[in-house]
């Protein structure tokens, strides 16, 4: 059985890559994120075959906007059958609790598993630097933590976040919340454009739930090499 704990993210544009990808990666991985750079791409097709294939997908499109158009968004995404979808924990209390609430009703009036809906908190390539050029006067996990609090008061299952700051997370918000964390990069692996980031281990001491992983398996000569390495580092953690 594959660890659900990995998400292998598929940055690409043509589902000609996400096949070949997918295939390649078989049995060792059950669940892929499927982020705007695809979605605008190809479009529901996508999150379609990967069903058909008996894959998990989460579907990382960030919705942030007012809150009746974030929420008829959400309802419109859950037909294709997404196990996870997400919005910005900046869009406030009201446009999150909206959301949740019509996307439960709408998935009750279908008949059908609400996907768990998770928030945006702080974006991994944000540095202290860019962050405080924003005007912010706290620090980023301070943010990320408030965030995570109004996250759960709104009704969400969880939040995108750091693996740096998975532990206070985990200890403000117990634990049965979703911790979803990029910045995952395995010991020896260019960090690219990520600035807070950690070790698959790491991230799962630390209190991750999930871990987003890409480039480190999309890029390596062997990808089916490459995460089963990172399963293998993974399975110290349980």
């Amino acid at each position: 059985m594959a660890d659900e704990r990995l998400i292998v993210a598929l940055d690409f544009h043509r589902m000609e890559d996400v096949r070949h990808l997918v295939e390649t990666l078989g049995d060792s991985v059950a669940y892929y994120k499927v982020g705007m750079e695809l979605f605008y791409s190809v479009g529901g097709e996508v999150v379609r075959w990967l069903r058909e294939q008996g894959k998990h997908v989460f579907l990382d499109l960030k919705l942030h906007d007012i809150p009746n158009t974030v929420a008829g968004g959400l309802c419109s995404l859950m037909h294709l059958g997404a196990d996870i979808l997400n919005v910005h924990a900046s869009g406030g209390f009201t446009m999150m609790q909206t959301a949740a609430q019509k996307l439960h009703d709408a998935a009750d009036a279908a008949g059908i598993p609400c996907p768990k809906l998770i928030a945006i908190t702080v974006l991994t390539s944000m540095g202290q630097e860019d962050w405080s050029q924003l005007g912010q006067t706290h620090t980023i996990p301070d943010t990320v933590v408030r965030f995570a609090k109004l996250t759960k008061q709104a009704g969400l299952d969880g939040v995108v976040a750091s693996p740096q700051e998975a532990a206070m997370i985990r200890q403000a918000c117990g634990k049965d919340f979703l911790i979803v964390t990029p910045g995952v990069r395995p010991a020896g692996v260019s960090v690219d454009d990520q600035s807070r980031i950690a070790t698959p281990a790491a991230a799962l001491a630390n209190g991750a739930t999930h871990l987003v992983i890409g480039r480190p398996i999309r890029a390596a000569k062997d990808p089916c090499e490459a995460a089963l390495a990172i399963l293998k580092e993974m399975e110290t953690v349980k």
